[in-house]
């Protein structure tokens, strides 16, 4: 093996939050979900929080330089900047987040119709960079009309208003879900099914993995930070093999 996988199948990015206004006058991202991924923050710098919803409730959780974050799939994560916030995200199931695994809290007849959802979620490729900041914020602007029509629900109708979200999630993301598959099978499954050959080869008194040692390294992407969900993002390309 040339080319090993990043440790643990995960992925790593850079992220510097937003700092746009959003209609409750905090600053801030695109409150979505992940339906399969658990995701984690390491703090490097500024100040500010995350605002959950997740089966215990709403939360708000502080982040300042050192603080170490991780929630699990299924709950709803508003990242707010409260001045030059920037991360490390760690991405459970690298791969998926990128083929559509996040669901942004869009009011609930963008969920319930794909077309619309695509149209919303889908930035410009092309175009000034003022002009693909627009399209990112006013995407942010209509996750933030639905995750506070989401809040609303939950102070009426309790944790209902959470699983009615879910389960739309659910019917939006149902058709990727092949594709995810072959996706982790080549890669988390993978690296699974290799450390259990290892350790049965270490309970024998041979090498292992450790025959095969090498090292890794990402590709950085050197070009303008890309314009994310929650904020903008540095990220690398990772060696690894293809989905079937």
């Amino acid at each position: 093996m040339t080319a090993p996988l990043f440790p643990g199948g995960v992925a790593v990015s850079r992220l510097r939050v937003y700092d746009w206004e959003a209609q409750d006058g905090l600053r801030g991202g695109s409150p979505h979900l992940h339906t399969v991924s658990s995701e984690g923050y390491v703090v490097t710098s500024g100040s500010g929080e995350v605002h959950t919803v997740s089966a215990a409730g709403r939360g708000i959780h502080r982040l300042e330089p050192g603080e170490v974050v991780w929630f699990s799939p299924g709950t709803v994560h508003r990242l707010v900047n409260h001045g030059g916030l920037e991360l490390v995200v760690i991405m459970q199931n690298a791969g998926l987040p990128e083929a559509g695994d996040a669901v942004m809290t869009f009011p609930s007849d963008v969920l319930d119709d794909p077309e619309a959802y695509a149209a919303a979620a889908t930035l410009p490729a092309e175009g000034t960079v003022d002009e693909r900041a627009a399209a990112a914020r006013a995407r942010r602007d209509l996750a933030m009309r639905g995750y506070l029509e989401l809040l609303a629900a939950i102070d009426e109708r309790g944790p209902a208003a959470l699983t009615e979200l879910h389960e739309r999630a659910a019917r939006l993301v149902r058709p990727k879900t092949e594709k995810w598959q072959r996706l982790w099978s080549a890669t988390v499954e993978a690296e699974t099914a290799r450390t259990r050959e290892a350790l049965a080869r270490l309970g024998d008194g041979m090498p292992g993995l450790m025959a095969g040692a090498a090292v890794g390294r990402g590709d950085r992407d050197d070009g303008p930070p890309a314009f994310g969900m929650c904020g903008r993002l540095q990220t690398w390309e990772w060696p690894g093999p293809a989905p079937a």
